[in-house]
């Protein structure tokens, strides 16, 4: 797949992603940089306006499918004082099984969407651009089969300032990444 014309992107072009640091927030551009260079290679950044990067905001902007985003939310939940974190990735069309799946996958009593300063904290990523590429060693980075299925995806790209697209299959080989059927209701 060209890295320049992905059509989950709309309008927009994309250029290999090692290609362009300044389109990727720090921890992602480092996980880029480990991937295999095969898989690296088929990953594309596209610029975008900022004020777009809500997943609604950017298909309308950029005539970029809704099929074709899925969303990164970081879940967390307490066991014994501890707090645990997942990041869950999902089809836009789709929302992921906080309370469900994921609360038992964490084993906490009550699992929810980890606060906005916390999420962005221990990611090193801003809110509205947090991707799978690039989390915290040793976090759950739960994906729903549906996105591996998909032969393209939008996601983000660690800031709010652009996206990455890349074959769902890709998005199966990212370190961490556990597929699952499921996840997304």
């Amino acid at each position: 797949m060209s890295t320049s014309r992905w059509s989950v992107l709309g309008t927009l072009s994309a250029e290999p992603a090692l290609t362009r640091p300044d389109l990727l927030g720090a921890p992602v551009a480092a996980a880029l940089k480990a991937l295999d260079p095969a898989d690296a290679a088929q990953i594309g950044v596209a610029e975008i306006d900022p004020a777009l990067a809500d997943t609604a905001a950017f298909c309308e902007a950029y005539s970029s499918p809704l099929e074709g985003s899925a969303n990164c939310v970081v879940v967390s939940g307490k066991r014994s004082g501890e707090i645990r974190y997942a990041a869950c990735l999902v089809l836009a069309t789709t929302r992921a099984d906080v309370n469900g799946f994921v609360r038992t996958y964490l084993d906490v009593r009550k699992a929810s969407f980890a606060p906005m300063e916390d999420a962005c904290e221990h990611t090193g990523m801003e809110y509205g651009g947090i991707t799978p590429i690039g989390l915290p060693e040793g976090w759950p980075i739960l994906v729903d089969a549906a996105v591996v299925a998909s032969p393209e995806v939008v996601i983000g790209s660690g800031i709010r300032g652009s996206k990455l697209a890349l074959p769902g299959s890709v998005v199966a080989r990212l370190p961490g990444v556990e597929v699952v059927e499921g996840l997304a209701r």
